[in-house]
């Protein structure tokens, strides 16, 4: 309802106080469980509010504890296929992990969606797009802050009807990091 003037503003002011306390409280990293917007094509001014955002509260000096131990282009699929924070031209002290919702799905020419621009844009990392929905194979983000891992599953939205077909036709896969959890079963997590 951003044109409401009354609660115009409401999504806005919340999304800005979760990336207030992100940043107050020295999160690791932030997870997007998709549908970041309401539309695929949000308006500029959502789309400009939402960049401005990211920009004041996850960019930054502050070195992330993070290390990124997957392959990215098994994650990322775009010209800069790695983590923004790894990216030398960028400063990221709050990473952002995200995938798309039933909301903000890519479509249309070229199907991308407002997530593929906020990524170009170093904003955020968008994961868990596949390029075929008859045969999917997740394969885990993994990373590591001190003797704790993290394998970080995504898969952005599928139309019911279609992930039920990959489903029942065991057409999907999610790949799993064996040799880590092995090492060390106990300070291991899957999301």
């Amino acid at each position: 309802l951003e044109k409401d003037p009354i609660r115009g503003q409401d999504s806005f002011d919340a999304f800005e106080e979760i990336l207030q306390y992100a940043r107050d409280l020295n999160v690791d990293m932030m997870v997007l469980g998709g549908d970041l917007f309401h539309d695929n094509k949000p308006s500029r001014k959502t789309l400009h509010t939402a960049m401005e955002l990211f920009r004041h509260y996850c960019f930054g000096d502050r070195e992330s504890a993070l290390q990124f131990l997957s392959d990215p282009s098994a994650n990322f699929h775009s010209r800069f296929a790695n983590a923004n924070y790894l990216d030398p031209n960028l400063n990221i002290s709050i990473p952002v992990f995200a995938i798309h919702g039933n909301h903000d799905d890519p479509t249309g020419d070229g199907n991308l969606s407002a997530m593929d621009l906020m990524s170009t844009a170093g904003l955020l990392n968008y994961f868990g797009r596949v390029k075929e929905v008859d045969d999917i194979t997740i394969s885990p983000i993994i990373l590591r802050k001190g003797d704790s891992h993290l394998a970080l599953y995504g898969l952005g939205n599928i139309r019911d009807e279609r992930l039920y077909r990959t489903f029942t036709s065991n057409k999907l896969k999610m790949l799993r990091p064996v040799a880590l959890q092995e090492a060390q079963p106990d300070k291991w997590f899957n999301l």
